[in-house]
């Protein structure tokens, strides 16, 4: 990169007589002194010395001149001999939008402009401009890219996302493929529509979310105490477009039967990466309305029902779910503590202290408490504990007896108002049967763990999409990264376990939508209780570790919170926790099995059988039909095997067992999708991807030891290994 040197004429229209150090100065920062404009700065400097001797009128006007002629002349050797220092220092300068350059034109006497506002390459000559750095930064020489301390360079294009339903195909086969025609015309089209809703506001919205978490003011300026939660107006509008869209009352209002579930998990599907994680108050809102009608919409309860499955904004209500307290929130018979008291025109006042409480500015909300008996008695355990609704403020507008203690501060889901409560005097209605708390609240339970496979599944997808967008724009080593063999290995392994996911998120849809449409059978019930615990702790794990694997695709990138990327990780690890972990839920899945005696078990097996001989037919599909038949045998074994240890044996290998059913069973959902008339190579390929993982890890711990009868004591003493806890124990 080269500045031609120039004459010193045209550098400057200054009379020579005139010229003045600073302005040398600064003309030598525009370009290099050659050979020749030093010997006519030379000659200047001869000249003015000539001048100032002509006008010298006292007897010191001749040593005056001298000294001027010689000050001049060390003035041009310093610019000359410190040349190439002061030149390489300052020319980068001339690159950068902030210098300001001289016009040094033939006209002469130009005022100085900026070139620009993006940073301009020079090529040949002073005067010639390059192409804009923003389509090739790497051509810049390295001086010019960092010659300022404002680098301000940076050249990795953003991912994007589209159309989240056009841009999902497998979406929109598994529609096609499953719902009658017209039905799936009609989804087809306001799935898409939606989609670029998505695109265009929602996601907007949620990233402001994200930006703009809610504050507790719990005062005014005069000292009185408000307890007002602050959230932005983008949290707001989320739950207007909530109820336009009709999230909620997609599944209530059925106009495509058992199938408008489908319909509107597809649509959560779409919506709950993009929602800022309002997401969460729309599942315990659909669980609100679940256990409402469930209860056969009792009278006093008709207009909450109406109104938390409105499609009008003015009318839509979000609803809470109160279940946690100080002892933990997964032991409700003995954690519960909040107690009843019956008021005379026969609600309950509520007194207690909720430590978590997600979805806080809720309109109401439910929660468990215990009745106290006109004595001052309160029964303990499951049976002590009824179900109540109440509203969160009164007809002023008021907090119902709620003082809200605190926000949480979490790890993710800093977009939600999740707090602490303390509940003095909430006026309520009991609306279980006396004791009936916990069975009323199932239904609510079951939903929001179906919504949190939905948030796990949509949270796959998602980084998926951005990781394979910033694949194609994203170069390392010469080439972009889809072009990378071992690149394009790691998205497809994600690809694979988001499939499997997928489709255990949309049998279980189906099952409920059959469910509520009075269409189940008594298998496809057992189904749905089995699925639904398995589901929810099996998508919550591959969501941690999808994402996790989704940040590396983008490097550095991928741990900078302002690109937002970093958020989907946070926000993820949540499903593993909320709704039960997956220890829990592993319980729950025993206790399934034993309440039902086996039934559930039996449906599970004979579902399976029965879904695989489909795939039978096709010949790229037998060796993984082998596989999947073969586990499934290793677990019927397993199962008959444990059962005589007890429930201690059974306890111990219920994570395993319940990992096994998850992946046996999206196993057969891959080979039986993958086994219809118009599957694609890709249906294919990823039915024997999911096949050739371990699919039955309770089999391969079993043969490793892990549930001997002194395993338990041995995992202890190595959680333990020389601590205090165990001294004198062992």
């Amino acid at each position: 990169m080269q500045i031609s040197a120039m004459p010193l004429g045209q550098l400057t229209s200054w009379p020579a007589e005139e010229l003045s150090l600073s302005k040398l100065v600064y003309a030598r920062r525009i370009a290099p002194l050659s050979a020749s404009t030093f010997t006519e700065l030379f000659n200047r400097v001869v000249g003015r010395g000539r001048w100032l001797k002509a006008k010298q009128t006292r007897p010191l006007g001749s040593f005056f001149g001298r000294f001027w002629f010689a000050f001049w002349l060390l003035a041009c050797l310093f610019i000359y001999f410190g040349k190439l220092a002061m030149w390489t220092h300052c020319k980068p300068k001339l690159s950068n939008c902030e210098v300001w350059l001289q016009s040094l034109g033939q006209a002469g006497n130009q005022k100085c402009k900026a070139w620009g506002k993006r940073p301009i390459a020079f090529s040949k000559g002073w005067n010639q401009q390059a192409e804009p750095m923003d389509q090739q930064c790497s051509s810049q020489h390295p001086r010019e890219l960092f010659a300022r301390k404002e680098i301000g360079v940076f050249c990795q294009e953003q991912p994007r996302i589209g159309n989240p339903y056009l841009e999902d195909a497998f979406l929109q086969d598994y529609l096609k493929s499953q719902l009658p025609t017209e039905v799936f015309a009609d989804v087809s089209l306001d799935l898409e529509q939606f989609g670029a809703r998505v695109k265009d506001e929602i996601d907007l919205l949620g990233r402001e979310c994200e930006l703009n978490p809610p504050q507790l003011k719990q005062f005014d300026a005069w000292g009185r105490r408000v307890d007002e939660i602050i959230t932005c107006p983008a949290w707001k509008r989320m739950k207007a477009i909530s109820a336009e869209e009709g999230l909620i009352a997609e599944a209530y209002e059925r106009r495509y039967s058992n199938w408008s579930r489908v319909h509107q998990i597809a649509k959560l599907y779409l919506f709950a990466p993009s929602s800022g994680f309002f997401s969460c108050p729309l599942a315990m809102t659909d669980g609100a309305a679940k256990v409402i009608e469930s209860l056969g919409i009792p009278k006093p309860l008709k207009e909450v029902f109406i109104h938390l499955t409105s499609r009008d904004p003015a009318k839509f209500w979000t609803s809470g779910q109160w279940m946690t307290e100080r002892r933990g929130g997964s032991d409700v018979a003995r954690g519960t503590e909040t107690v009843a008291l019956e008021l005379p025109d026969g609600s309950y006042s509520l007194h207690g202290l909720k430590w978590f409480t997600s979805a806080t500015d809720s309109d109401i909300t439910l929660t468990l408490a215990r009745s106290m008996t006109a004595d001052g008695q309160i029964q303990q355990g499951s049976k002590g504990l009824s179900l109540f609704y109440l509203k969160m403020r009164d007809e002023e507008g008021k907090l119902n007896g709620i003082e809200i203690q605190r926000l949480k501060d979490k790890l993710g889901t800093r977009q939600l108002p999740t707090a602490e409560l303390l509940l003095n005097g909430a006026k309520s209605l009991k609306i279980s049967a006396e004791g009936r708390g916990v069975a009323s609240i199932v239904n609510m339970l079951t939903i929001s763990r179906i919504h949190n496979v939905i948030g796990a599944v949509g949270y796959m997808r998602r980084v998926i999409t951005l990781a394979r967008d910033y694949a194609t724009k994203r170069e390392a080593f010469g080439k972009p990264l889809k072009a990378h063999p071992l690149h394009m290995q790691t998205l497809a392994r994600m690809e694979v376990q988001a499939r499997g996911a997928f489709l255990l998120m949309m049998e279980i849809g189906k099952l409920l939508g059959l469910e509520e449409t009075k269409k189940d059978t008594e298998q496809d019930q057992h189904m749905l209780r089995l699925l639904t615990p398995v589901a929810k702790l099996y998508t919550g794990k591959q969501a941690v570790a999808v994402t996790s694997e989704g940040l590396e695709c983008f490097g550095g990138q991928g741990y900078m919170e302002d690109t937002g990327l970093a958020g989907i990780l946070r926000d993820a690890q949540v499903l593993t926790i909320w709704e039960g972990t997956t220890n829990i839920l592993s319980l729950d899945v025993l206790r399934s099995l034993v309440k039902s005696q086996g039934k559930v078990l039996d449906a599970f097996f004979s579902t399976a059988q029965a879904r695989l001989k489909v795939a039978l037919s096709v010949s790229e599909l037998e060796i993984s039909v082998q596989i999947v038949q073969n586990d499934l045998h290793k677990l019927k074994q397993f199962t008959q095997k444990i059962s005589l240890k007890g429930e201690a044996g059974m306890q111990l290998s219920a994570r395993d067992f319940a990992y096994a059913l998850a992946r046996i069973y999206g196993g057969v959902l891959l080979l039986e999708y993958a086994a219809r008339p118009n599957a694609s190579a890709t249906d294919i390929y990823t039915a024997q991807r999911w096949c050739h993982q371990d699919m039955c890890p309770v089999d391969s711990e079993d043969k490793a030891g892990s549930y001997s009868t002194g395993a338990a004591s041995l995992d202890t003493s190595l959680v333990y290994d020389k601590h205090p806890v165990l001294k004198g124990r062992l």
